[in-house]
């Protein structure tokens, strides 16, 4: 991971639970402006081929692969967490260089002034809406707990606004600003974490599960962590079956990519061509355990290597390259060029849900990436660097969106409680041919033709008996 640092010398007294490594060598930078890629031979990573016979001139190098990870981050932080202490005593402390300041947003590539605006917007409703729940939260007038994506807007936004009408969005638990874009409102989501009537779910769940795949193509999410990313596929197999190629966008946190059904779903995806696009949000915290401490990759893009299917790495808090990294994803996914792995660096600037105070944090973390907060950043991009924006336009678009936000704040309060009788009336837990009929998408579907005959099922074979 990029914000790692590796010490030579480990000051005497303190006791690591993880021994530093080599420092990585800095990519090079390019005078176009584009992506620096990370060489994972000559700065970290090696993957020998099986024994060969060395060629002539080329000694060593004959016997391994050089992979390429493009990374549009304009700051790369090295720094690393780690354990000190004794007993009960233990604590984590950060060592490295946090005095640089935030760095500029990356000019996008293909945004123009009205949609940088609307993500902008959009930003920002996800923030103060996240605001509202967590006071409607304290008011004890949400069911259950809220789970906060404060630092993460810009990677939640931006990311769904590069969907096309037919691509798919799974969101998890921090990605209630990709639900706003996708066309549910603070008034939706605020209703469902109060469990209220009317809300997506009748009131029969809270948080963040529910999703709308007649009108919006939205999965649900599942709190089963990497489980969405093979739903996510198989709505890809699925579309192509009815002969279109779609965008399938999903989440996955630093900690949830660990799962092994993460590996099983990404490999399939990646082995049918199938149009995933995964977005790894690394947080640098799986609930209270630091990333260091996770695993021993630099970057989680590197993971891509292995699936043979391109990495990135973008600065999460710059919805340009979120934006940018995002688009070009969905659009190789249309192409059917198969699933992309996007890695996002930023932070999580709560705890795992409200009941987190965070307290297991270093301070000075919180002091960097509150410099590279997105909003703040955005908006002098918007207003400073771009002109974009003047002052009073900027003043009225937040006012216009607070203005929104109270009212469907306010209708979220007023709606009813489910009751039993109106329950009564709405689809049950278990499908059944009385609520919906399951009808294609796209068109009709069509199986591929096998070679040496027509499609079809296999012909009978004797059993094996295995011994």
């Amino acid at each position: 991971m990029a914000h790692k640092k590796r010490p030579k010398n480990r000051p005497p007294g303190k006791r690591s639970s993880k021994a530093p490594l080599a420092s990585a060598a800095k990519p090079p930078t390019t005078p176009d402006g584009s992506p620096r890629t990370t060489n994972t031979v000559a700065a970290r990573k090696t993957v020998p081929l099986k024994p060969a016979a060395a060629v002539a001139g080329d000694g060593a190098a004959s016997s391994r692969r050089t992979y390429l990870i493009p990374d549009y981050r304009l700051e790369r932080p090295e720094f690393r967490i780690f354990v000190a202490g004794e007993g009960s005593n233990l604590e984590y402390r950060i060592e490295g260089d946090l005095s640089a300041a935030a760095p500029p947003i990356r000019e996008s590539k293909y945004l123009s002034r009205p949609q940088c605006i609307a993500i902008y917007r959009w930003i920002l409703l996800n923030r103060r809406m996240e605001v509202a729940l967590e006071n409607l939260y304290k008011q004890g007038k949400v069911v259950g707990g809220v789970y906060l994506g404060l630092g993460q807007e810009s990677c939640s936004c931006a990311s769904a606004y590069a969907l096309g009408p037919d691509d798919w969005l799974g969101p998890m638990i921090r990605n209630q600003g990709a639900m706003l874009v996708r066309g549910f409102n603070a008034r939706d989501i605020m209703r469902q974490y109060m469990a209220k009537g009317d809300s997506p779910t009748w009131g029969r769940d809270a948080s963040s599960h529910f999703g709308d795949w007649q009108r919006r193509n939205v999965c649900a999410p599942i709190s089963m962590l990497g489980e969405l990313i093979g739903v996510m596929a198989g709505v890809c197999l699925g579309a192509r079956l009815q002969g279109k190629n779609v965008a399938g966008l999903t989440y996955v946190g630093d900690g949830g990519q660990s799962t092994g059904v993460t590996y099983e779903s990404l490999n399939f995806a990646a082995v049918q061509k199938l149009g995933l696009v995964l977005i790894v949000e690394n947080n640098l915290w799986g609930y209270s355990t630091p990333a260091d401490l996770q695993f021993c990759v630099k970057d989680l893009a590197e993971r891509a290597i292995a699936y043979g299917i391109p990495g990135i790495i973008v600065d999460g808090t710059d919805p340009c390259q979120v934006y940018d990294a995002t688009h070009e994803a969905c659009e190789r996914a249309r192409r059917g060029e198969g699933p992309t792995l996007i890695e996002a660096k930023m932070m999580r600037m709560k705890g795992h849900a409200i009941h987190d105070a965070a307290q297991y944090v270093p301070a000075k973390l919180f002091e960097y990436w509150r410099a590279r907060d997105p909003i703040a950043r955005f908006e002098n991009y918007l207003v400073n660097v771009k002109r974009w924006l003047t002052a009073e336009e900027n003043h009225k678009l937040i006012e216009d969106v607070e203005r929104e936000l109270e009212a469907d704040r306010d209708a979220a309060v007023a709606s009813p409680m489910p009751d039993p009788e109106t329950d009564k009336t709405h689809q049950g837990v278990y499908c059944d041919p009385s609520c919906h009929t399951i009808k294609p998408k796209y068109g009709a579907v069509t199986a591929r033709v096998r070679e040496g005959g027509a499609a079809g099922p296999k012909a009978v074979e004797a059993a094996v008996h295995l011994k």
